[in-house]
């Protein structure tokens, strides 16, 4: 027998379909504030929404003659017809959200248009109209929803505990207050104030009113417009990621969407940045033509579907790609408390003992010529290329390493220290000819072929981390990390250019294989000759391997070259990303190791490597090479500015 359903239990079904939780409320009451032109909304909960929700907004507020029809079905002054979807420039479009509200809560309308005397004050609950009159209000529009699914308690017992549902209704007002810094946005919990943004149009004051202090010192600006496409917003610096996704943040046309394909673009262009598992902190506000973006294909209107993906893809990496590029990414260690002034510096008054403000003013006079330091040595030298990190006991660490001289008549030899700065001027003119991005404006960086005349090593500590001194910092780096960082960037280069170079070993070593892994080698030859192996069948399933790639001479054992095989059995062992894992690999077991004492010499040679690298920030796995610590960090540690 079927069965005609009541309006009631019609209007219950349609409200599920929309209203799950006080979240689905919020949200939708949210939007159609932004779209009555409102500069200031305010929002207050209890009982995690379920008891009470109040909008306010300063908007344009709602005619009488359609405040019943805004609560009807499927009414809404946002579309005429079918064609109106595919030009849809507002939140809220369906006509369906104060419908479902008022089914299933008590809910009271108080609204006032600007150019009336008076407001108007409509009062529902569930679905049935309790009260229409005249009211004394301010201009804008205040929903007031109270009792949420009172009339349908099997829904009512699926809410969590209010704490819970409070969590997601900021988490909604937040992002609310990230797609539109221009509107005031506040948050009342139980009586406290939780969110309010000034509605200045500063995105990055709403973040730092977000997030904090750490994450809005750690932003990089986003300004990328290109063929009716615009792209902009802030990333963050690799030190601020985060082990999940729910910091990409990303905003079509004002409206927070989640997209596969900008995400998968965002995590590109930060992967030779991040460690492994981490993902990028970002907002993104993508501004596109509502003709090339489809938002009608999620019931809460959280995904969004583009008439050209690779063009939104291209845009997004290139973006993201050029800005962490033109910035200097070394992570800082960091007071709570940061000087108001530049680094090194204090107010007046700061100075607990007399002789320091004289040292501080004492530092601001011109330096005077010094003797000849590690840094001078080094631009003396610094055209030459050593033979870097033999393997040597701590003894042996004292002899001067030989180096090569293209050109000269004998090729290991010790290099005679020439007239200070010729060569480093050589070296120099030779990166700006490159037109090399990492130092195309190298302003004030400490990563930078114009940096080196002025850097001083000081030492190592646990002969892992070398330091470094600049101006007022100092800089520590991982030798481990920034060699294999070079390693790999040299490897991958001659693979882009393929022009492998490679490293006759002797004697050859003999790779005994079953009958499988044979077969894979065979599979994947290109791939090891790509690199710069050269090797060959020898009897039965044996491979002989006569030569491997030259930047990588020390991975010449066996043990390590039947890892590199093991891994051809991984699937898509052949695909670009698996070539550049196995580079990776390659690359760390090559690198000399934390604990591998190096020479002043071969620490110079390190950071003229590192230093003409395009991203010489992170290791190839995401791990930083160098951190640093300023001078007036230093002096805070021992209470010599307070």
């Amino acid at each position: 027998m079927i069965n005609i359903l009541t309006k009631e239990t019609i209007d219950k079904i349609a409200a599920g379909e929309v209203i799950e939780r006080p979240l689905n409320v919020v949200k939708e009451l949210l939007e159609n504030s932004i779209d009555s032109g409102a500069d200031t909304v305010s929002l207050e909960i209890k009982g995690g929404g379920s008891s009470l929700i109040r909008v306010t907004d300063n908007g344009s507020g709602i005619e009488k003659d359609d405040i019943r029809l805004a609560f009807m079905r499927h009414a809404t002054s946002k579309l005429r017809d079918s064609d109106d979807l595919m030009h849809i420039s507002s939140f809220g479009f369906r006509g369906e959200a104060l419908a479902s509200i008022s089914g299933v809560s008590r809910v009271e309308l108080i609204t006032k248009r600007r150019e009336e005397l008076y407001g108007y004050n409509y009062r529902i609950e569930g679905g049935e109209e309790r009260h229409f009159g005249e009211i004394g209000a301010p201009d804008g529009t205040t929903m007031i929803v109270r009792d949420l699914f009172y009339n349908v308690p099997a829904r009512r017992k699926f809410l969590k505990s209010p704490s819970t549902e409070a969590a997601h209704i900021e988490d909604i007002v937040e992002k609310t207050a990230l797609s539109h810094p221009e509107i005031s946005v506040r948050l009342v919990s139980e009586g406290r104030s939780l969110i309010h943004t000034s509605g200045n149009g500063s995105l990055r004051d709403v973040i730092y009113t977000v997030f904090g202090r750490e994450v809005s010192e750690n932003l990089i600006e986003l300004n990328f417009k290109e063929g009716g496409l615009s792209l902009t917003g802030y990333i963050g610096k690799p030190v601020i990621s985060r082990s999940k996704r729910d910091f990409e943040l990303i905003f079509v046309n004002g409206r927070f969407v989640r997209s596969s394909v900008i995400s998968k673009a965002l995590e590109e262009a930060f992967k030779p940045f991040m460690m492994q598992h981490r993902f990028p902190f970002a907002v993104l506000r993508i501004d596109i033509s509502p003709e090339e973006v489809d938002v009608n294909v999620h019931p809460q209107k959280m995904e969004v579907r583009f008439s050209d993906t690779n063009k939104v893809y291209d845009m997004v990496l290139r973006a993201v790609r050029d800005a962490l590029s033109e910035k200097e990414l070394i992570s800082e260690d960091v007071f709570s408390e940061r000087p108001s002034r530049a680094s090194g510096t204090a107010k007046k008054g700061e100075h607990p003992e007399p002789f320091e403000l004289r040292r501080t003013e004492a530092e601001a006079l011109p330096v005077p010529p010094v003797a000849e330091s590690a840094s001078s040595r080094y631009r003396a030298s610094c055209g030459e290329q050593i033979e870097l990190f033999e393997r040597r006991t701590p003894a042996e660490d004292k002899t001067v390493l030989p180096v090569n001289i293209p050109g000269s008549k004998t090729e290991k030899e010790n290099v005679a220290v020439s007239e200070p700065g010729t060569r480093y001027s050589a070296v120099l003119k030779g990166a700006e000819e490159s037109g090399n991005k990492a130092f195309g404006e190298t302003e004030d960086r400490f990563v930078s072929p114009k940096a080196l005349p002025e850097l001083k090593i000081v030492g190592s500590v646990f002969d892992t981390y070398q330091i470094v001194e600049y101006r007022d910092k100092m800089y520590i780096i991982d030798q481990h990390a920034a060699h294999e960082k070079v390693l790999y960037e040299k490897t991958v280069g001659e693979l882009r250019d393929r022009e492998p170079q490679s490293q006759m070993i002797y004697p050859p070593i003999v790779l005994e294989l079953n009958s499988l892994e044979a077969g894979l080698v065979e599979k994947h030859e290109e791939i090891f000759t790509s690199l710069g192996f050269e090797l060959e069948r020898g009897s039965g399933n044996d491979f002989v391997v006569r030569a491997v790639p030259a930047n990588l001479y020390s991975i010449a054992e066996r043990e390590l070259l039947k890892e590199i095989v093991d891994s051809l059995g991984e699937e898509g062992a052949g695909s670009p990303d698996i070539i550049r894992d196995r580079i990776a690999s390659m690359s760390c077991k090559a690198a000399v190791k934390a604990h591998d004492r190096l020479s002043e010499r071969e620490v110079e040679e390190l950071l003229r490597e590192l230093f003409f690298l395009e991203n010489p920030y992170a290791c190839p796995h995401g791990r930083p090479t160098i951190i640093s610590m300023s001078r007036y960090e230093l002096e805070k540690k021992f209470k010599r500015i307070v």
